[in-house]
């Protein structure tokens, strides 16, 4: 039940519904794990803002670097032309931490436009066409990102769509041979997060890369919901030990801010600068107040040990998860990497239930 507030109006008159019934939390406040309502109630964020929130809410060092650089200025000119400290400073940070060669980062608004950004790079620098994606994915809602999802009831109301795609059973190896010449890359999500924290096998992972290598298509990760810890890992990729031709992240990139980014080597970046110049360009991408925002999200990350944080405190919840709730005959099953975590119940009905309860309990998923 919404509490009466001016805005819940405004929500109500003005506000376009992503669904019937929208959920009506009226968010007063955000602090750490927390999210305090105007009824002054209190939830534990454990869907973190879809993944936004790696570092909790509110961090106090985010919050001195934004004030920092609001101080400083806010947009001038962001793309590429422009020197910019928060900017550049944030793109050599990736290039510490992302694996060798990927050295040369786009800055966007958000994931979705990252992954337009890297499905037109694979295009312009291949000269192929085709893309290869996986059922269950989902990589946003924009036109091409729709395109390279798994989800046909999604799909279908906005057909047609870009094409051609193939859209190959995930996490199973026979199906890679048809990725082919024709292909200009195949976008990937180390773990499925819309398709339920869908884990792959090592196997499959590698054998897709070398796949890639063998027929020329690049390689697009899609790390927008597992970067940044979320896995237990810095970067999901990590898991694997695969390097792709190109690394989409967002989400948790902007430290709470909008923020998202691909990242490839120098030379394949290069595929925008020329014929023609600003082939392709962002007015808000790298925004100076999210890119400190990000920088100093990674700071805490790294100085709090986050990472590990993810890792052991993930295990320990997988584990009491699936002794408490493992044998219910309701749930079919619970999986999950570092602390991103999937609970597969036998159907919606079962599903909406529990989230309606845990919500009334104080927890958000």
């Amino acid at each position: 039940q919404m509490t009466d507030t001016p805005w819940t109006h405004a929500f109500h008159k003005h506000i376009a519904k992503t669904s019937p019934e929208p959920i009506g939390l009226v968010v007063d406040r955000a602090e750490g794990p927390f999210v305090y309502t105007t009824d002054g109630k209190r939830y534990l964020d454990l869907l973190s803002g879809i993944g936004v929130a790696n570092i909790g809410h509110a961090h106090p060092r985010v919050i001195a670097a934004v004030e920092r650089q609001n101080r400083r200025h806010h947009h001038v000119m962001v793309y590429g032309e422009y020197i910019q400290e928060e900017q550049p400073l944030y793109a050599q940070d990736m290039a510490a931490i992302t694996p060798k060669g990927l050295d040369r980062v786009y800055f966007t608004n958000s994931g979705a436009e990252a992954v337009e950004g890297a499905l037109k790079t694979a295009r312009k620098a291949t000269g192929r066409a085709g893309f290869v994606a996986f059922e269950g994915a989902y990589h946003g809602d924009t036109f091409g990102a729709l395109s390279v999802a798994g989800n046909a009831s999604y799909q279908i109301p906005f057909e047609p769509l870009l094409s051609p795609v193939k859209l190959l059973p995930f996490n199973e190896p026979e199906y890679l041979e048809k990725i082919d010449e024709g292909i200009a890359a195949v976008i990937v999500e180390p773990v499925q997060g819309e398709g339920g924290v869908r884990i792959p096998t090592t196997g499959f992972m590698t054998d897709l890369a070398k796949r890639c290598q063998q027929t020329g298509a690049l390689l697009i990760l899609d790390e927008v919901m597992t970067g940044f810890g979320r896995t237990g890992k810095l970067f999901a990729l990590e898991h694997w030990g695969i390097t792709p031709d190109l690394l989409v992240l967002a989400k948790a990139l902007g430290g709470g801010y909008p923020l998202g980014a691909f990242i490839g080597s120098a030379g394949l970046l290069e595929t925008l600068t020329t014929d023609p110049p600003l082939s392709h360009v962002t007015t808000f991408g790298g925004h100076p107040v999210s890119c400190a925002a990000g920088r100093a999200g990674l700071s805490v990350i790294q100085e709090e040990k986050l990472v590990t944080n993810s890792r052991d405190t993930g295990a320990w919840f997988l584990d009491r998860l699936q002794k408490s709730l493992g044998v219910d005959p309701r749930i079919s099953e619970i999986r999950g990497l570092g602390m991103f975590i999937g609970i597969q119940f036998v159907d919606a009905q079962t599903t909406r239930a529990f989230t309606d309860r845990c919500r009334e309990e104080g927890l958000l998923l």
